[in-house]
């Protein structure tokens, strides 16, 4: 009997351990594993570097209060202000506390400047914000919210469409309440689907016009997952405030929120807080996360990396067009939308020691450790190619 609550589906299977690409059952077997917590695990299971940054910190100093200085949270501000659009960094444990915090942010601001009543916040419709009370309102799925009401107020929202106008009635959603848009700039949950840039800029442009706030959720797609540090980089668009975990942690809970001068200055003493965001010990590690993924070359391995999947997918994809629909993503988050039934490919993959995990839109995600090798990245081809056969 387990005593765990029954909130997760769980795969009868459980890990002894973890390296690299690989995760090793309790049952000897190896599992080629490109789910990697749900791109959480940035650089494999057990990276020695994040190792010895545990251990050291573990015999100094694991927590304190915010109550005072933190020499090790200030350094992984400062890395992550020096290579980003930020001006200030405000810690959290978990992708969830961040997108709420960077609600509380956007609100606070426009509290700070006189106008208390611009509190709501656009998002997509069925996006992916997290699980906590608010943030499943944010994302607007029905499925998130049943049997959670009432319903929290403030959040209104939009569709993305698959073709133009992506946005349609963008303008008239924005009311003189609005206080930002929300968006995650690959929509993960959702369907790992890219915000094209053209719509990133587009939507730069009004909050611009309707003095509204950016809010980029980079949780998952952020910390070079994309290929570029951030995933709207690319698109030359500067947000105003953008929520971050997973990848930063490398599998030790961290989440921040990372914002310009102008928001943060409504940030005063007393306004959030958190007990364990930017302990020392998490903050240890972070650094040593940071020192890895934000080099240039590692960014132009991911892209390499990605370069390869991507063009060796398409080729499955032309091979059983009667299966697979579309390959869609972007550097290291990728997703096969299938024609075929997903739950069955997934275990069927799972069958053949590779784990993989679900998105909507019938849509199998692929979440390798941004280290991944090429030799790697071929077994999971060779795996999806005979799942593909066996179902044709």
């Amino acid at each position: 009997m387990s005593y765990l609550a029954k909130n997760y589906n769980r795969k009868k299977i459980s890990f002894k351990y973890g390296k690299g690409s690989y995760l090793y059952s309790n049952d000897n077997k190896k599992y080629l594993d490109f789910v990697q917590g749900i791109a959480v695990n940035s650089l494999g299971h057990a990276h020695p570097k994040l190792i010895k940054a545990i251990k050291d910190q573990s015999k100094k100093l694991w927590h304190v209060s915010n109550a005072f200085l933190i020499p090790e949270g200030e350094r992984l501000a400062k890395k992550l202000c020096q290579k980003t659009f930020a001006d200030y960094v405000m810690f959290q444990n978990s992708g969830a506390e961040a997108t709420e915090a960077s609600i509380k942010v956007a609100r606070r601001y426009f509290y700070s400047i006189g106008k208390p009543n611009k509190n709501r916040i656009l998002c997509i419709k069925n996006s992916f914000h997290g699980r906590t009370i608010a943030s499943i309102f944010a994302s607007g799925s029905k499925k998130m919210t049943e049997g959670f009401g009432p319903r929290v107020p403030g959040f209104y929202h939009i569709d993305f469409k698959s073709r133009k106008p992506r946005f349609p009635n963008l303008r008239n959603r924005i009311k003189k309440n609005t206080a930002a848009i929300m968006i995650e700039t690959i929509l993960g949950e959702g369907g790992v689907k890219p915000i094209p840039d053209t719509c990133l800029k587009y939507l730069r442009k009004i909050c611009n016009e309707k003095k509204i706030l950016l809010i980029c959720d980079e949780v998952q797609s952020g910390i070079s997952r994309s290929g570029d540090f951030f995933a709207f980089e690319k698109s030359r668009v500067v947000p105003d405030i953008v929520p971050i975990a997973k990848g930063i942690g490398g599998g030790f809970p961290i989440g921040a929120v990372l914002m310009n001068k102008k928001v943060a200055a409504g940030m005063t003493p007393g306004t959030h807080g958190s007990t364990f965001g930017g302990n020392p010990l998490a903050m240890a590690v972070g650094n040593a996360v940071m020192d890895i993924v934000s080099s240039k070359k590692f960014l132009n391995n991911v892209k390499k990396s990605s370069k390869y999947f991507f063009l060796n997918l398409n080729k499955l994809k032309e091979k059983y067009p009667g299966i697979i629909k579309e390959i869609r993503g972007r550097g290291l988050l990728i997703g096969i939308q299938l024609h075929t039934d997903q739950t069955k490919f997934i275990k069927k993959l799972m069958d053949n020691k590779l784990l993989t995990i679900r998105a909507a839109e019938n849509v199998v995600r692929i979440l390798p450790p941004l280290n991944v090798k090429t030799k790697e990245i071929d077994i999971a081809l060779k795996i999806i190619d005979k799942v593909c056969s066996e179902i044709k």
